[in-house]
């Protein structure tokens, strides 16, 4: 290590581990000796943090990592860091700060330590990571592995071969590749253990594929409203099957190509159609992540978004892909109505999952359990009492006993 900042860096390396440790995402001490050793400065030497200029409009300011003390103190705080913004709707408003859609970042170094410890990898792994971004995340594995047993793809030649330097810089080497994550490593497995920093929709075939009965997949499934982290393990028929986590987070979806994402097109949306009570209200629904998550269960084909209206009223709105719509205020003096256009069945619906949700003690996420069948067939259930709700290829209402 020849890095000049890295004796600067050391108390800040410490302080980090150690805060992981208090707040429970550490728990072994290779993990703790890993977020010690792994200097994080190296792997973001520049990063935007996301402010409102004083032209009132928002931005990614780009800062810069140095030996200051000011500056170190940033880069280890638990937070996730932003590293890279999407070409296409990046747009430079003043020296160092830009519009746009960021595509990489170094992950929350807390969410980083809960996924590695139910990674449970043990010496002699072989663990490919999918989602190289900054390399911060292949270091650790390395300093827990040994570079042998670490592989690690991107979709961007650009950040793999940034990473590769860095990795380099500070004496590690794993297998790195460019290429479509969702399609495995070039090299093939098997692996023993699979971590994806980027969400999929459904486990791709590649990773059952480069896996073996025994391993353990763990990464961030997108459902539409919501999603979450699940740990699967593979068996001899090749099901993945396990449960949401304890540790909650999400990533930026995986992509098919470098720098882009796909534009999205959004279906036309219907008339207003009307406005009634509802004993759920789109606070209920931003407070409570698991509920958020069960409600992507109930409704296929619907996401979310934030409304904003003539009168400055946001409102957490559902979508769905025919159209339909519906929505009710955050705050104010409607907060107890909900607005709908098209079907009015999409409400009713979660209205239907807050009163199940509620009978059912609020469970939290890690009551869920999921299962990529053979075929590919996935499915969610509540563990308790075995409902289960059908993901792929659509979402029902069928429920059947686990």
């Amino acid at each position: 290590m020849t890095d000049p900042t890295l004796d600067a860096a050391q108390p800040y390396m410490g302080a980090l581990a150690a805060e992981l440790q208090k707040n429970g995402a550490v728990r072994s001490p290779q993990w703790a000796e890993a977020f010690a050793r792994v200097p994080r400065h190296v792997f973001v030497p520049e990063w935007y943090e996301q402010e409102t200029n004083e032209r009132g409009i928002t931005v990614w300011r780009r800062h810069h990592a140095a030996t200051a003390d000011d500056q170190l103190a940033k880069v280890y705080r638990d937070t996730t860091l932003v590293t890279t913004l999407d070409p296409e709707t990046a747009e430079q408003v003043d020296d160092t700060a830009w519009t746009g859609i960021p595509t990489s970042s170094s992950t929350l170094p807390s969410l980083m330590a809960g996924m590695l410890e139910e990674l449970t990898v043990q010496d002699g792994h072989r663990v490919l990571e999918v989602g190289t971004g900054t390399g911060y995340n292949a270091a650790l594995l390395c300093a827990r592995l040994g570079d042998r047993a670490v592989y690690s793809v991107d979709v961007d030649p650009a950040l793999v071969q940034a990473a590769q330097q860095r990795l380099g810089e500070i004496g590690y080497a794993p297998q790195l590749a460019a290429a479509d994550g969702q399609t495995g490593h070039p090299d093939g497995g098997p692996f023993d253990r699979i971590i994806a920093t980027c969400s999929v929709p459904a486990i791709p075939p590649a990773w059952i594929e480069q896996t073996k009965p025994g391993s353990v997949i763990h990464t961030d499934i997108a459902l539409g409203i919501e999603g979450g982290l699940v740990r699967l393990a593979l068996d001899e028929d090749t099901r993945a099957r396990g449960r949401f986590t304890n540790t909650t987070g999400r990533f930026m979806a995986a992509r098919n190509e470098a720098r882009v994402y796909p534009r999205r097109q959004s279906p036309t949306a219907a008339p207003e159609a009307g406005t009634r009570p509802t004993p759920v209200t789109g606070r209920d629904i931003q407070a409570n992540y698991p509920f958020r998550l069960l409600l992507a269960f109930h409704l296929a084909e619907t996401r979310f978004v934030y409304h904003l209206d003539d009168a400055g009223t946001t409102s957490f709105q559902l979508q769905h892909s025919d159209g339909s719509w519906a929505r009710a205020p955050l705050a104010g003096d409607d907060i107890g109505l909900m607005t709908y256009g098209g079907n009015g069945d999409l409400w009713r619906q979660v209205e239907d999952a807050w009163q199940w949700w509620n009978d059912a003690g609020r469970p939290a996420q890690d009551q869920f359990g999921y299962v990529r069948e053979p075929d590919g067939h996935a499915s969610v259930w509540h563990i308790p009492d075995g409902r289960r709700w059908e993901l792929t290829p659509a979402a029902s209402a069928q429920h059947k006993p686990e």
